[in-house]
C-alpha cells in the first residue's frame, strides 16, 4: 500500500522562513519516533513533500567552503540576495525565482532506510521530468544531483541536491532550475566545483518553461518513483 505523504506547495517564500517551517516539522517528527522508541507507543509519523521558490540567496552547507562565495556583504546587497551558513550537507548553492526547490521532509522507515537510494531516487525522478521534455540528462559519477552531458567536457548540471537526515527523517532537498536566473551562479563556485558550468530547463530549451506543469509532472514522478499517495 502506498504511504500517504501531503503535499504542500509554499510558493514564493522567505529561505529563513522555510526553514524555520522545515525545523519544525522535522523535530517534530522525531519526537514522535523517539516517543516510541522510548515508550513502545506506535504513533504513525507524518511525511512531507513541499514545493517552493525562494527570493535571491545562497546558502552554503556543512561542508562547505566560504570562500565558495564570491560576494562581499555590499555584493549581496547590490544583487538583491541574502546568505545563510546551514545545516544540510553540500557546498554552496543558488536559490531564486524561476528555480523549483523540493523539500521532502519523510520518515525514511516508512519508505526504505538508505540514504543513498534515496538520493538516486530523487535524482531519477528530475530525470524522468526531463526527458518529458526531451532534455537527456543524467549523473556525473562522483557528484550528486542531474546533469546535462554528464559524460564529457560540457557537463553542466541543472538540478543541486543537499539533504540532512537524522534517525532516517529527511529534510532540504532539491534545487531544479527551472527559468532561473543564471547569472546568480557567478557569485559562488557551485557544490565547489569551479570548473563545470550550470544550465536551466530554459537556457537547454530556448524559451521559459511553464513551472506549474513542471510543478505537476516531478510530483507525480516522485510519487510513483517512492510508491507514495499524495493528499
Amino acid at each position: 500500500m502506498n504511504k500517504k505523504v501531503e503535499f504542500v506547495d509554499w510558493g514564493l517564500v522567505d529561505y529563513q522562513e522555510a526553514w524555520d517551517r522545515q525545523e519544525l516539522i522535522f523535530n517534530s517528527t522525531i519526537a514522535i519516533k523517539t516517543n516510541n522508541r522510548n515508550n513502545g507507543t506506535t504513533e504513525e509519523t507524518p511525511n512531507f513533500l513541499v514545493f517552493c521558490e525562494h527570493p535571491h540567496v545562497y546558502t552554503l552547507g556543512k561542508s562547505g567552503h566560504p570562500g565558495n562565495l564570491l560576494l562581499d556583504e555590499k555584493g549581496l546587497e547590490d544583487k538583491a540576495a541574502t546568505y545563510y551558513k546551514i545545516n544540510r550537507g553540500g557546498d554552496i548553492t543558488y536559490h531564486g525565482p524561476g528555480q523549483l526547490v523540493g523539500y521532502p521532509i519523510l520518515d525514511l522507515d516508512n519508505f526504505f532506510t538508505d540514504i543513498h537510494l534515496y538520493l538516486r531516487t530523487l535524482e531519477e525522478a528530475v530525470i524522468l521530468t526531463l526527458a518529458a521534455y526531451n532534455i537527456n540528462a543524467g549523473r556525473y559519477p562522483g557528484f550528486t544531483g542531474v546533469w546535462i552531458d554528464a559524460d564529457n567536457e560540457k557537463a553542466r548540471k541543472i538540478c543541486a541536491m543537499g539533504v540532512r537526515c537524522s534517525r532516517w527523517v529527511t529534510m532540504h532537498g532539491f534545487a531544479f532550475n527551472v527559468n532561473a536566473n543564471l547569472d546568480y551562479f557567478r557569485n559562488i563556485i557551485p557544490c565547489g566545483i569551479d570548473d563545470k558550468d550550470v544550465t536551466s530547463m530554459e537556457r537547454e530549451l530556448g524559451h521559459p518553461v511553464d513551472m506549474s506543469d513542471v510543478k505537476k509532472l516531478l510530483k507525480k514522478n516522485i510519487a510513483d518513483l517512492f510508491q507514495m499517495e499524495l493528499y
